[in-house]
């Protein structure tokens, strides 16, 4: 029996921003931003949205009457909670009627908490075949105005099913990972913005995937010559760009080259909707299933997860038959390039009209979200959320 990934979908906002805008707002050279960074847009949240309506929004489009009464285990990870005790799966579960008999909760551990997530439901599945899980990672990256990271912000939320005998992935062997206490990224409780070391983080991040590369391939035997690509967790995609080139010295040059073609495929996404942290590994893995036009049923992947504070993980799977849906692909495409183009004045706003950490109820303006699920505001404590 198998056990992996069966089905995948992904949300974000209808809203974007330009990199070529922000940079000349900037005055930086657009350059900085396309070649430098790896990004071309960045999704811009409104206030209405926060990770439990994109999870929703999200899972809606995999959740059906079979595997709604399949799925009795529900996580969610995310550095983006609504609660500090209340879990944001607990929201969830009740927005999409899935069972009560169900375990759900919220996992923590920055941009790492949907892997964390994904592996216990692979042992749950494992121990449970006729049971199915639902994993989470959504989340909205904020910096700040005007501050190094402003770049690489963005927001959305991938959902994933986890069942026997998927029809997309399924997990191969074992996974190997590392962990350090450090302070690469990190964001206090009184802020709405994280604070980062960008140029520490980014050594971390090449320290924790050779680690976790190079004990993967000695307790596997596998090298670099038996993956079809490699994923990563991507905050940008240069990130990537740097994790795959610390490896691909163990290549010939026509490997090389195709690892780095599968590479280009895989980051069409996330290059267009920016920093999703826990969901940013997995909506990697869905753009490289998506628009890659060499893979096929067998290929093992590679991914690597990483989690700033810090906590990286390698680990393989390899394609199924139904690896490829097309109707989801052309929908994603679709949702892509049908979004608003904001200016930086209008990302401004909407930036600066996050709610805050306070006390006060607030009624947000959600007759113009267009999504199905959104939050209409806070009562007494409470987040309201609403459906259309």
């Amino acid at each position: 029996m198998s056990v992996g990934i069966d089905k995948m979908s992904f949300f974000s906002s209808d809203m974007y921003l330009d990199m070529v805008d922000l940079a000349n707002a900037r005055n930086e050279d657009p350059n900085k931003y396309l070649i430098g960074i790896g990004q071309k847009k960045q999704a811009v949240i409104p206030n209405t949205q926060d990770v439990v309506t994109m999870a929703a929004n999200a899972c809606e489009k995999i959740i059906d009457d079979d595997n709604r009464k399949k799925i009795d285990l529900i996580i969610f990870g995310t550095e983006t909670g609504v609660d500090n005790s209340k879990s944001a799966a607990i929201y969830l579960q009740n927005m999409l009627g899935l069972s009560r008999r169900a375990r759900a909760f919220e996992v923590k551990q920055a941009c790492y908490g949907a892997t964390a997530g994904l592996q216990m439901a692979k042992e749950y599945v494992t121990n449970h075949p006729d049971k199915q899980a639902l994993v989470i990672g959504a989340d909205i990256a904020r910096y700040g105005i005007k501050t190094p990271g402003e770049v690489t912000q963005g927001g959305g939320a991938m959902a994933m099913v986890v069942s026997s005998n998927p029809s997309m992935l399924e997990f191969e062997g074992p996974s190997t990972f590392y962990s350090d206490d450090i302070m690469d990224f990190w964001r206090p409780l009184y802020r709405t913005e994280a604070v980062v070391d960008g140029h520490y983080s980014n050594d971390v991040y090449v320290k924790f995937f050779k680690n976790t590369w190079d004990e993967y391939k000695k307790i596997t035997g596998l090298s670099i010559d038996d993956f079809k690509a490699m994923t990563f967790h991507l905050p940008y995609t240069k990130m990537g760009i740097k994790g795959l080139r610390a490896i691909l010295n163990e290549a010939d040059e026509d490997k090389q080259e195709h690892l780095k073609q599968e590479f280009e495929y895989g980051r069409k996404y996330n290059e267009n909707v920016g920093n999703l942290y826990t969901g940013s590994l997995y909506l990697n893995v869905l753009s490289l299933l998506n628009n890659s036009t060499d893979l096929q049923t067998g290929d093992r992947i590679g991914l690597f997860s990483y989690g700033s504070g810090a906590q990286g993980e390698f680990f393989s799977m390899k394609l199924k038959d139904g690896f490829k849906n097309d109707q989801l692909a052309d929908q994603i495409d679709t949702d892509l390039k049908n979004r608003k183009r904001v200016s930086v004045e209008e990302y401004e706003r909407i930036f600066n009209n996050w709610i805050p950490i306070k006390d006060g109820d607030i009624n947000l303006d959600y007759e113009n979200d267009s999504a199905d699920f959104f939050l209409k505001g806070v009562k007494n404590h409470q987040r309201i959320y609403g459906r259309k």
